[in-house]
This record gives C-alpha cells, structure tokens and sequence, in this order.
C-alpha cells in the first residue's frame, strides 16, 4: 500500500514561505500599530495646540496693544520690555498685557461704557461718560472676577491717542497720580451719577484730580491684566488674570487667579511686528521620541 505525504522539497518550501509571511507579516503589523499611535498622538496634539494659540489669541485681540510686554524668567519684576522692541528673543517665556474690558463694552442689549468721556471743567475730579453704566459694570466685573475678589474701583481707563510710555502701564510699580499711561478709577457713590468715574485717591488719602492732565475723548476701560507664563522646567503653560499692575499688582503674586492651558509644551515663541504679534506653541510627547508639533497664530 502506498501512503500520501509531503516531500522533503515540499517541506522546505512550505517552511520558507512560512517564514517569509512571519518576516514581513510582524513589520507590516507592527507598522500598522506605529501608524496608528502616531496618527492618534497627532490628532490630540493638533487639537491641544489649536486650542491653546486660540485661547491665547481670544484675550489677545482685545487687548490695549501698546501695553504688550515680554519678561524674561529672572525673577526680576522691573526685568521687561515693550514687546514691539524687544530683544530678548528666544529667551523670553512671559507675555503679558493689560486687557479692555470687551465684555461689559458688548454689554447685553447695549454697551454698559460707552467709550466717550468729558471733563467736568468745574471741578477737574470727575469724568463724565454718557450712557455709561458703573452700577452694571461693577456687577458684570464681581462676576467676571470669579468671586467678587475685584470691582468697578479696581479699573482704569486708557485715552486713546494719548502717549504711551511702557513704563506709565504700572508694570514696574503702582502709579501714584494721573502723569501715567493708565488711569485708575472709582465709582461715585452718588446717587444718580451712574455715569460718573472718580479718580482714585493717592497714597495721602486726597483725590487726585485731572488738573493738567491731557484728558482724550475717547477711551477704553481696563481691569485686568493678563499673563501667559511658560515653565520650561515642567512644560507648562500657565494664564494669569485678574490683578491691576497701576495697584502695583503683580501675576506672580501669592494666591494670583491662574488657569494651566496646556501641559507638556516645549516651546512659546512671541514677537511683535508692528501692532500685530504673532504666537506659536510647540508640545511634545513622551509616546513618541522626537516628535513635536508646532502651532501658530497671528493676532490683529
């Protein structure tokens, strides 16, 4: 009797045509399984870094743009340059600036300052602003202030078309009259004067008055300034709000408000050209060796 069976060639090739499915069948698996962590690690780094140059430029564009300034990580709070010449370069990780209160300019159904002022010549300690509404704006910044930590009394009011000096914003200490860039006011606590801003009181506890200061039509209210730190030592990306620097407040304060935007950044990168300044954000991953992705944006 005579049996079917494999020959020893047939063996051979059944073995090395075994083999060459193993070869190539584990690098195409494992090329598949790269190809999809890297697409998977792209897609969340792109939405991360997208996310993060948009929250940036949200506050960004509203912001009092010769007020933008770089700091270096010294430590040193008089350490900083107006952003528009700054040579600090690549070695720059703080942005900071003072904001307008866009918010309460949109206001509800209608802007609750107006962005229009006048001198009362009678006195020269108050400013009027027609269809302006302290009482409203007081309440919208309690609110906005995430706890009523600031109000009305904190603000202070940009003259557009005024000269700007970058050391006139309180950046290196709190301004103590009305010689400055920004000028801080306070709501009158007169009945009926919703309309009516108050300069603040100097340090002797007498109000200051606006007598022989040049004194502009039109302005914008500001109470905070803002501040995107990043910490190259743990790859943060921080954003501080919420503090006055014409009150000598600093974002690096004890206790200052502050929201991590994004983890894991290698770099942040910023310059001005003209009044335009452009961003960009570069994270990195650990899944991945030597990957990173860079995102930018340019901010009107």
């Amino acid at each position: 009797m005579r049996r079917a069976a494999f020959t020893l060639l047939e063996l051979i090739f059944v073995i090395v045509i075994m083999g060459i499915l193993a070869k190539f069948g584990v690098e195409l698996l494992s090329q598949t399984y790269r190809s999809f962590i890297l697409s998977s690690v792209n897609n969340r780094l792109q939405s991360q870094s997208e996310a993060a140059v948009e929250s940036i430029a949200s506050r960004l564009q509203y912001r009092i743009k010769d007020s933008v300034i770089a700091r270096k990580n010294s430590g040193n709070p008089n350490d900083f340059q107006a952003l528009a010449s700054s040579n600090y370069g690549n070695t720059a990780t703080i942005l900071e600036w003072i904001g307008s209160d866009i918010d309460g300019f949109r206001g509800d159904s209608a802007p609750l300052w107006s962005g229009i002022i006048d001198l009362n010549l009678s006195t020269q300690n108050t400013l009027v602003s027609p269809m302006t509404d302290t009482t409203a704006i007081n309440t919208l910044i309690g609110i906005l202030s995430d706890g009523n930590s600031s109000s009305i009394n904190d603000a202070a009011l940009y003259f557009i078309g005024s000269d700007s000096d970058i050391n006139n914003y309180g950046w290196n200490g709190a301004l103590t009259d009305h010689n400055g860039t920004m000028h801080p006011v306070r709501r009158d606590p007169a009945v009926g004067k919703e309309s009516v801003f108050i300069p603040t009181r100097g340090d002797n506890g007498v109000d200051n008055n606006f007598s022989g200061v040049d004194v502009y039509e039109y302005y914008q209210l500001a109470w905070s300034a803002y501040a995107v730190v990043h910490t190259p030592a743990d790859g943060n990306l921080t954003l501080y709000y919420d503090y006055q620097p014409w009150k000598g407040e600093k974002y690096s304060d004890a206790n200052r408000k502050k929201a991590v935007i994004m983890e894991n950044v290698d770099t942040f990168r910023f310059k001005a050209v003209g009044s335009i300044i452009k961003i960009q954000v570069c994270v990195k991953t650990d899944l991945i060796e030597d990957y990173s992705l860079c995102k930018e944006k340019t901010v009107f």
